[in-house]
């Protein structure tokens, strides 16, 4: 890892001359080998203050840098002014204003409370992170240049770990502001992210820091030793991530414990050695065995180097023709003489060059060099994803850094090389993405073994690598360029992955060679800032850093929920059971109120209270009672909250009651009653405009036969009838004419008359009805997320038509395949009729249709989408509902990206007990569908738990299928329910699906 605020130093390359770092070792080497620089050494030696910038422009100088309490040497502060002239330098280039000064007016905030995301490090290297945090989470984003702007503090009840405190920062908001800000008291760190490495002290500080923090860290000392040790990271690579690596014969000495037994790797031999001198007769036997071994295939030459943390960016490796035994040999000889425990010296096969006739090849002239950087994150569910690819392209014979060269796009890049085929191109891009996501899911995987101690902490984990794929020393693209560049030694975030490209029987094939160093956060930075002075980045020019933000704010969200207890009331059915692991994995203590003494979760919480919330009529008493029991039962309480259809009036009386977070009562019982929303909103005619009036259909409320006549007479025919406080889309009914209405009121009358004839879906408050307005269009269902009335998040999705003249759903396509304005209609539709009917925090469900008119609301859930939408929503953008609902109800603003992008395509078919019955107890059982969701053919949501039809009826389950494109997705769905028997005549998944192309 490089040294904090550290820029490149010039170097003169010399062919014949070993690169070695000033602060490095020194070995000698047998002469006529071929030496070829590998890395620069991180700059420094000498006085260890910063070099002397070149920062063209003018800013304020008479900022205040000093933090109040912690005092600075003189080289520590010129490290300090380094890094904030060094960051004007990057705003400037990236046409944003200066840093503004307000640190002479503390912040004051809400200490705890906040998310904050700080980074210490260099404002080159993390700029594109800190912008794109500026956006997605404004005001949250923090640089700190110097160490002592930071405080550990010791963390009450948690020995050995400490709380990490920032009492100034370079805060980032929207459009690139920037402000150097003081915070009194100290704003608390939900997640770091530190620029570790050798350089002058400051890495150390940093690294110490990161050590044992309370809070989630993207970084550490010890984790950064594991993965720059070559011998360690290539055996991972290929034993855990299936990633090719070159033939390698590894001495090792004394070899760390994860280096120890282990099954053997194809082409990789470790030799263990008892010693360092004596083993002259061994080194000869193995090299001379690995040599004229067929691991080495048509490889000509074989590299020298040195493995070990301790060697990287501070030595040379030695190049050999294959044939001379004697000469490598010799070579590993004397490098065997610098080992310590724990080191080793490699012998690996240097790839061959790769030619294909390509047309259209460039003419004779400089061979081409080209390096292919990506960045790869860790995304919800600890899975890779390749964030970028950006290139590098120059002539073979010099040596290839990002500071020398412009970033390109892969298929620019490629083209310049001769190979401009999209088709090819593709199959590149493909083999990067795959290398690059193994490669991080290997590391992932060792990092689950590692205890607290070996990572440098219970919150250390790696977030991202940023990978460097330029292939190996002497190598030649399958396009016929030359790509010998190297990795240059320089301060980064995280390691990343050196690829040799080979062709092997005209595939092309990704051969991974290290872990290695890169500035590749930074090259891609470049090359965005390279689009953005054009024009804005479009949705396909996603930044690098987004998926990293993501994470920190994913993990910021955690942190602050660790330990938090919340009231919870009503545990809901099957289709709720994802509640008691997602509470275990985020640490929330839950006191559930629940009306079922029996209930399953009575056992999976810290507290249960048996209490009959089912009698609706008397919330208020209700509310009165549970908040006395609450205060004899001395629960400390962070927040009440619950998802439960029939509790939500309930739970914003006993907030009201107990002094907590939550929308007002008022606001619940308006959008609780379908009627009164509607009239509601009906009256709401702004200013501002467009006034939620324009999304209101005309409704009448049904209490009695009576009210029937009338509302046919005040409500367009045809229109919809259904329970004022209904759930599940039970007892909805189209009426084309007045008998049908009062045929349909009547049956609703005689069957549902309370809890007992059809249990959760809100006959606890009656069962009267209501008629309204039939309107054409597409449905969907928007899911919001608001604080303090302010939108934070929404997710659309689509709805395929339901089987008339009941409003079952049937299939759902996530994420919404409608043009932009449209989507943004229904989103801002949604926001406004939540705001008409006073609900301003709270995660809620909004149905509407989409009409020629604009959108139209079918009702308010004022709680998180039901049925799948919760799970999809996770799985495609990585935002939990659940927990943005605790947040909430603990009135801390959800840690959320300000424009989450789906990772994909998902799309799904409900199944029916009436139509299903006899599949769904053989070719579509329970046990099947589960066995084809663990394999990850299908997506399962199970919303019931027994197989008994009945005339008004919810889904029985959710199949859905995964795709990069909707086609992709509903192809793969409707093969899957031809050969499970889900689709038929009487249900026909194609048509269901139909609304999707």
């Amino acid at each position: 890892m490089g040294s904090l605020l550290a820029l490149p130093q010039t170097h003169h390359f010399c062919p014949s001359q070993l690169s070695l770092d000033p602060l490095g070792p020194d070995w000698d080497c047998p002469l006529g080998t071929k030496d070829l620089e590998e890395e620069e050494g991180p700059w420094g030696g000498g006085s260890g203050l910063p070099p002397p910038g070149c920062f063209p422009g003018c800013w304020r100088q008479d900022v205040g840098l000093d933090c109040k309490g912690s005092l600075e040497g003189a080289e520590a502060r010129a490290w300090t002014v380094h890094g904030y002239s060094l960051l004007q330098s990057c705003l400037r280039q990236a046409g944003l204003p200066e840093t503004q000064d307000r640190s002479q007016a503390p912040r004051t905030g809400c200490p705890g409370a906040e998310v904050t995301l700080c980074i210490l490090g260099s404002p080159s290297t993390f700029l594109s992170v800190l912008l794109e945090g500026g956006v997605q989470s404004p005001g949250n984003m923090l640089l700190c240049l110097s160490p002592a702007w930071l405080t550990k503090v010791p963390a009450p009840g948690q020995p050995g770990e400490a709380v990490l405190l920032v009492s100034k920062a370079v805060s980032f908001h929207p459009g690139g502001l920037t402000f150097l800000d003081d915070f009194v008291p100290p704003r608390r760190v939900t997640y770091f992210l530190a620029g570790l490495g050798l350089g002058p002290g400051r890495g150390r500080e940093a690294a110490e820091l990161a050590r044992d923090l309370t809070c989630p860290t993207g970084a550490s000392a010890e984790l950064a030793r594991l993965l720059e040790d070559r011998l360690l990271t290539r055996r991972l690579l290929a034993q855990q991530g299936g990633v090719a690596v070159p033939a390698t014969l590894a001495f090792t000495y004394k070899p760390p414990a994860l280096l120890r037994g282990g099954e053997a790797t194809p082409g990789l031999r470790l030799v263990e050695l008892s010693g360092k001198e004596g083993q002259e007769t061994l080194v000869k036997e193995e090299v001379g065995a690995f040599l004229h071994s067929g691991a080495l295939g048509d490889a000509l030459q074989v590299a020298v180097k040195l493995s070990g943390w301790r060697w990287r960016g501070r030595q040379a490796l030695r190049v050999h023709p294959r044939g001379e035994l004697g000469a490598v040999a010799d070579t590993v000889l004397a490098l065997l003489e610098k080992l310590e425990e724990e080191e080793s010296v490699l012998v690996e096969a240097v790839c061959p060059p790769a030619r294909l006739p390509f047309p259209g090849s460039p003419p004779p002239g400089p061979q081409l060099a080209v390096r292919i950087c990506a960045v790869v994150c860790r995304t919800q569910g600890d899975r890779p994803l390749l964030s970028k690819v950006v290139c590098s392209v120059g002539r073979e014979d010099r040596p290839l850094r990002h500071q020398s060269s412009l970033p390109q796009t892969l298929e620019v890049a490629l083209a310049r090389c001769g190979l401009g085929e999209p088709g090819q191109v593709a199959v590149v891009r493909q083999h990067v993405k795959a290398g690059a996501e193994a490669a991080l899911a290997a590391v992932l995987a060792l990092e689950a073994g590692l205890s607290a101690e070996q990572r440098g902490g219970r919150q250390a984990r790696t977030d991202f690598l940023g990978e460097c794929a330029p292939p190996g020393a002497g190598t030649r693209g399958p396009w016929g360029c030359r790509m010998a560049a190297r990795a240059e030694r320089r301060p980064r975030p995280g390691p990343g992955v050196d690829f040799a490209l080979t062709v092997q029987g005209r595939a092309l094939t990704p051969v991974a060679l290290e872990l290695n160093s890169g500035l590749c956060l930074e090259a891609c930075g470049a090359l965005e800032g390279l689009w953005a002075a054009q024009r804005p980045r479009s949705g396909a020019e996603e930044a690098a850093a987004a998926p990293l933000v993501e994470t920190m704010l994913r993990r910021s969200a955690h942190y602050l929920m660790e330990g938090k207890q919340l009231l919870l009331i009503g545990a809901g059915g099957v289709s709720k059971k994802f509640v008691w692991e997602a509470a275990r994995h985020y640490g929330l203590k839950l006191h559930l109120v629940e009306s079922d003494p029996n209930h399953f979760a009575s056992q999976l919480v810290q507290t249960f209270i048996h209490f009959d919330v089912t009698e609706h009529r008397r919330d208020e008493e209700n509310a009165r009672s549970l908040a006395e029991l609450v205060r004899a039962r001395g629960l400390q309480l962070d927040g009440c909250f619950s998802y439960w259809d029939d509790c939500l009036v309930l739970t914003a009386l006993l907030c009201q009651e107990l002094g907590l977070p939550c929308s007002p009562p008022a606001a619940m019982r308006l959008a609780k009653q379908k009627s009164c929303t509607q009239l509601h909103l009906l009256r709401c005619h702004g200013p501002p405009w467009p006034a939620p009036s324009l999304h209101a259909v005309p409704c009448c409320p049904l209490e009695r036969e009576a009210d029937v006549e009338r509302a046919v007479h005040q409500v367009p025919l045809p229109g919809v009838m259904k329970l004022e406080f209904g759930a599940g889309a039970v007892g909805v009914r189209l009426v084309e004419d007045a008998p049908q209405c009062h045929e349909h009121f009547s049956r609703i009358a005689r069957d549902l008359q309370g809890e007992a004839d059809h249990p959760g879906i809100g006959l606890g408050w009656g069962n009267a009805m209501l008629l309204m307005e039939f309107v054409e269009g597409t449905e969907h269902d928007v899911d919001l997320v608001l604080f303090g009335g302010r939108l934070l998040a929404a997710f659309v999705s689509d709805n395929g038509p339901t089987r008339l003249p009941g409003f079952t759903e049937t299939a759902a396509c996530m994420p919404t395949g409608l043009a932009p304005e449209q989507e943004a209609q229904l989103v801002q539709a949604a926001f406004r009729c939540c705001l008409g009917c006073g609900l301003l925090d709270g995660v809620f469900n909004v149905e509407l249709k989409l009409t020629q008119a604009g959108p139209k609301l079918i009702e308010i859930n004022p709680r998180m989408g039901g049925f799948y939408l919760r799970d999809w929503i996770l799985e495609l953008y990585g935002v939990d509902l659940l927990l943005a609902a605790a947040m909430v109800a603990c009135g801390l603003r959800p840690a959320l990206p300000t424009h989450p992008r789906a990772r994909g395509h998902l799309v799904g078919v409900m199944c029916l007990v009436s139509q299903h019955q006899q599949v769904l107890s053989s070719t579509a059982s329970r046990e099947t569908l589960q066995a084809l969701h663990d394999q990850g053919l299908l997506r399962l949501n199970l919303l019931e738990d027994i197989l008994v039809p009945g005339e008004y009826e919810e889904p029985y389950c959710n199949v859905a299928c995964a795709g990069e494109s909707p086609a992709e997705a509903r192809l793969r769905l409707l093969g899957l329910c031809q050969g499970l028997g889900i689709d038929g005549p009487h249900y026909p998944v194609a048509h269901f699906l139909s609304h999707f192309k």
